[in-house]
């Protein structure tokens, strides 16, 4: 009998040790900012052009352009950052300025021009009030021929001469 209970005393203590080594799974605490749902910015911001098409560029020349927006919404808004996708993208913009209701701002891309084929770009940028904007540019770099042939003005009169 006296060993009926020690079995039974060591089986419990076993038990008991097991039930007391699970942890606990952690709860993750969920910021604030994630429990309200973001403003559609479609309703706060308008951007004439989101996706820009270089078409083709000589390898190595630089191009830009601008980024539009203008503010449909009854409050101010502020570019707090512009994130790129790589160091050939340069944004220059007023980091910190407000923009009334009604004004039209700018973000202006640059892109070194270093692609030797088709390439795609993105760059995020941040608004006050948690909005966030995903822009896109793309095109097909190619290079020019070292040597290539000067422009013959003898076939161009005599273009001109067979009208």
């Amino acid at each position: 009998m006296k060993m009926k209970r020690i079995t039974l005393f060591v089986t419990s203590l076993m038990f008991a040790a097991a039930i007391n080594a699970q942890t606990p799974v952690a709860t993750a605490t969920v910021p604030a900012t994630m429990l309200t749902p973001a403003a559609d910015i479609a309703k706060v911001l308008e951007f004439k052009e989101a996706v820009h098409d270089f078409g083709k560029i000589p390898y190595g020349k630089p191009v830009e352009f601008d980024v539009e927006i203008k503010n449909i919404s009854k409050d101010s808004v502020k570019i707090e950052s512009v994130k790129v996708s790589c160091g050939c993208t340069t944004p220059r913009y007023e980091q910190g300025k407000s923009f009334a209701p009604g004004e039209t701002f700018k973000v202006t891309l640059g892109f070194s021009g270093y692609a030797e084929a088709y390439f795609e770009k993105t760059v995020d940028i941040f608004f006050n009030n948690g909005l966030t904007k995903q822009v896109k540019f793309f095109g097909t770099g190619y290079k020019v021929p070292e040597n290539a042939a000067p422009t013959n003005a003898g076939v161009q009169k005599m273009k001109g001469a067979s009208k």
